[in-house]
């Protein structure tokens, strides 16, 4: 494309979105390829703050433990997982996980995200009283637990169908799940980097079904490894038709591949990818902003991109600065280790120029 087409498309693509007309797959590539980058993200801010107030960016006190790292599902980009019978793997009791949410709570968490490996050995009946102890013990804890795949492996261990896992888990107390297992919804690149998960359709149906149930979730999106533009905006399309149907999705929240220790490290480097960088990171937000226009928050992550980035990623659209993540297994599998406290997270937010806003799971303000 040249730069007059350039200028040409993201001027339409501006009007577009300041009328409230939505946007197609040639303008989402648009965003990811050609559009302005600093343009880019005024707009984004500017549809930002037509969501949210312009002067606040919300986080959660959270952390994220895991109760197994064995798993079955091999996916290529995982440094995390343990085949059964290996001497690294493990899986807490009952009691030992609420020990974690136990810590968690007495740090002032009002989220835990929990989530671990597909053991097949594990019950349904574990699952639930995962759910129901947490809300039992630590009543002012959500319960964010399990991806879709994680449900599913449920479903294929008890052999019910994902509504009546997730209406036990609901039935136990559960209110939301985490969008995590989603990668990149185009079934092209699922099966190359995690076959055994299924197509995209398999962790849509498990929100989509969470939905109707009354569940509230989060999309998201982890991109910088074999992936094409097309197969990003094939991503959009996919969630944004979900919210369109169910209007369950509380917000968007994209991280980058990290290939430390995983199986696909070797392929990447084949390839020649470099890691995806800051400027890559805000354009995706900033296009998620402006494609995901049913999306009330986007996230920016200062724990998956770094603290500095993850500032700047406020001023492209992002409205959420995530969780202070108190525990947390699966990146720093891959060697990467960022941490942080609530009152570091609050000078972060003011430093980038908003008011920090405590929220609950359902972003909601608290205080």
């Amino acid at each position: 494309m040249n730069a007059t087409m350039t200028r040409s498309s993201w001027n339409e693509i501006v009007e577009k979105c300041r009328g409230g007309a939505r946007l197609n797959r040639q303008d989402g590539l648009v965003l990811l390829q050609d559009a302005p980058l600093s343009e880019l993200g005024q707009v984004a801010h500017e549809l930002r703050t037509r969501r949210a107030p312009a002067d606040q960016v919300t986080y959660v006190i959270d952390s994220n433990p895991n109760y197994t790292n064995i798993c079955t599902t091999d996916c290529a980009f995982c440094a995390f997982y343990r085949k059964p019978g290996h001497s690294e793997g493990y899986t807490l009791s009952v009691e030992q996980v609420m020990e974690r949410v136990g810590r968690a709570a007495e740090l002032g968490a009002t989220t835990v995200l929990l989530q671990g490996g597909h053991n097949p050995d594990l019950p349904l009946d574990y699952y639930v009283s995962l759910v129901r102890e947490t809300c039992r013990r630590f009543p002012d804890v959500t319960p964010h637990y399990f991806t879709a795949s994680e449900i599913h492996q449920m479903a294929k261990v008890s052999n019910l169908s994902v509504r009546e896992v997730l209406q036990q888990l609901k039935d136990a107390g559960q209110s939301s799940i985490p969008g995590g297992g989603a990668e990149v919804l185009s079934d092209r690149i699922r099966l190359k980097v995690a076959a055994k998960k299924g197509g995209a359709d398999t962790w849509l149906e498990v929100h989509r079904t969470a939905h109707q149930l009354g569940y509230r979730s989060t999309a998201t999106m982890m991109y910088g490894h074999i992936e094409e533009d097309e197969d990003l905006i094939e991503h959009f399309e996919r969630i944004r038709e979900l919210q369109d149907e169910t209007r369950g999705f509380t917000a968007f929240v994209p991280w980058s591949y990290k290939k430390g220790n995983t199986p696909m490290q070797a392929r990447i480097d084949a390839l020649g990818r470099k890691p995806a960088g800051a400027a890559r990171y805000c354009r995706i937000l900033a296009a998620s902003r402006l494609y995901l226009d049913n999306f009330d928050h986007v996230q920016a992550s200062w724990f998956s991109e770094g603290k500095k980035t993850g500032q700047i990623a406020l001023h492209y659209g992002a409205d959420d600065f995530g969780g202070t993540i108190f525990e947390e297994n699966v990146h720093l599998a891959t060697g990467h280790e960022v941490k942080t406290t609530v009152e570091e997270i609050r000078t972060l937010i003011r430093e980038a120029g908003f008011t920090p806003v405590q929220r609950t799971t359902h972003y909601t303000p608290i205080g």
